[in-house]
């Protein structure tokens, strides 16, 4: 009953009391501690897993991607947490908090910095591969049907061009 009271006083109190609860991490919410919260709060526990989205596909998602981010960030990382970084009644930040605050900054700013090389990547790539048309409209030109398989007959008796053609408006 003390777990409880800590939980309600700690947890439930911050966050308000949810209708239903989504988890695909079922033994750690079948405890006798979980039930009976469950029953005293009114709440419904949905069971599922991450890899089979049958539940909810959107609560699914959003599990598997928080899994992923704490995997990335859990290595190296002080397993024993000072028990107060979780309290809500605390003035001052506590030190592992505010280091933390810093890796994430600093993971943003890095995923910010690669989709910039990125884009950069890219332009530079289609800046060098891309060859600028000198069409104008009223030109004559002629198309390659090499790769056309809507003319029937014998291979060799195909035209590789037909045209010309007169240019009547420019798209793209």
């Amino acid at each position: 009953m003390d777990k409880a009271l800590l939980v309600w006083i700690r947890v439930i109190s911050w966050t308000g009391i949810f209708t239903n609860i989504i988890s695909d991490r079922d033994p750690k919410l079948t405890s006798v501690l979980w039930k009976n919260l469950h029953q005293l709060f009114g709440t419904k526990l949905f069971f599922s897993t991450a890899k089979y989205p049958q539940t909810d596909g959107l609560a699914e998602r959003m599990i598997t991607t928080l899994e992923d981010v704490v995997r990335r960030f859990w290595k190296g990382y002080n397993l024993k947490l000072p028990q107060d970084l979780l309290r809500k009644d605390l003035l001052e930040i506590h030190p592992t908090a505010s280091s933390f605050k810093g890796m994430l900054e600093k993971a943003r700013k890095h995923a910010i910095k690669c989709m910039e090389d990125s884009c950069a990547y890219s332009k530079d790539r289609w800046d060098r591969s891309h060859v600028t048309s000198d069409l104008r409209v009223g030109d004559l030109v002629i198309v390659s049907i090499t790769n056309s398989n809507k003319i029937k007959g014998f291979e060799f008796l195909k035209d590789s061009f037909a045209g010309p053609f007169l240019l009547k408006a420019l798209h793209g």
